[in-house]
């Protein structure tokens, strides 16, 4: 049975997607990019899709293949299939699912691929578990996951550091693990990944020049108060509605000093199957 036991900590509020749709294969899965794992004809299963920009960026490069993006929530398939059909791809699929009981057969993928999911599931080695068991021999499990414990930013304002323990806090409490980056390798192996078929690395986002400055406090700014995560913090005891808007504005103050400079790092993986 799914083991519904982690709520999604962001939603998917408009500032959450402004986050997600700027993702690319290229900023978001260099390590599977550079592996020379994918094929014209590859079988690719995209875990926690979101609106589908990763996913139709890697459809792009196996035109021969099938993709399916997979998630749990069916508003936001609406757009990763525009996403798709926008770019003319033709090799593309979506569908929910959950990552703890996949419905697909075993052995029905070449990669099975994952970026920031497991940081918000209820048991990301049973996920492991399951994409292992529908990635076929020879095949591969590829997941990146950030790790808020090691977010780095300048200037030091005392309200970012409220925010991140706030954050770390919320998160846990939803049943999930903020830090996931560190724990990819651990989970693989508690997952039946063989320590010689594992191949670990990281990589990291940087925002720096003014307009990523902008841009990524100004949604942080919004997804503080924004009603799925607001709701969560407060209903949950973390903050009340004065702290989250604390944060907030602490986060625009961030955003507009010259020499700001923040830094996303992930943990990556390679798992053979």
């Amino acid at each position: 049975m799914p083991q519904e036991t982690a709520v999604y900590t962001h939603g998917h509020h408009e500032s959450v997607l402004r986050s997600h749709t700027w993702r690319t294969a290229a900023n978001s899965a260099a390590h599977l990019l550079d592996s020379g794992l994918l094929r014209p004809d590859t079988a690719l299963l995209d875990i926690g899709c979101g609106p589908g920009t990763i996913t139709a960026d890697l459809a792009a490069l196996v035109p021969e293949g099938r993709v399916v993006g997979a998630d749990r929530s069916e508003d936001v398939l609406r757009q990763a299939r525009d996403t798709a059909a926008g770019r003319g791809l033709t090799n593309t699929e979506f569908t929910t699912a959950d990552v703890h009981a996949l419905p697909w057969d075993d052995d029905t993928f070449d990669v099975v691929h994952a970026h920031q999911v497991l940081q918000h599931v209820g048991d990301p080695v049973q996920a492991l578990r399951e994409m292992r068991r529908v990635t076929k021999p020879g095949g591969v499990v590829a997941a990146r996951e950030s790790d808020y414990a090691v977010f780095s930013w300048s200037p030091q304002l005392p309200g970012m550091d409220d925010w991140l323990d706030l954050y770390r806090r919320v998160a846990r409490a939803n049943g999930g693990e903020p830090d996931a980056g560190r724990y990819l390798k651990s989970w693989a192996l508690r997952a039946g990944f063989a320590q010689a078929d594992l191949t670990c690395s990281a990589g990291a986002w940087c925002y720096a020049t003014p307009d990523e400055i902008a841009w990524w406090s100004g949604l942080w700014a919004d997804r503080t108060v924004a009603p799925a995560y607001a709701d969560r913090a407060t209903e949950g005891g973390h903050a009340s509605p004065e702290q989250l808007a604390a944060v907030s504005a602490a986060w625009r103050e961030w955003g507009t000093h010259p020499d700001a400079w923040f830094a996303v790092p992930h943990g990556e993986i390679l798992a053979r199957k």
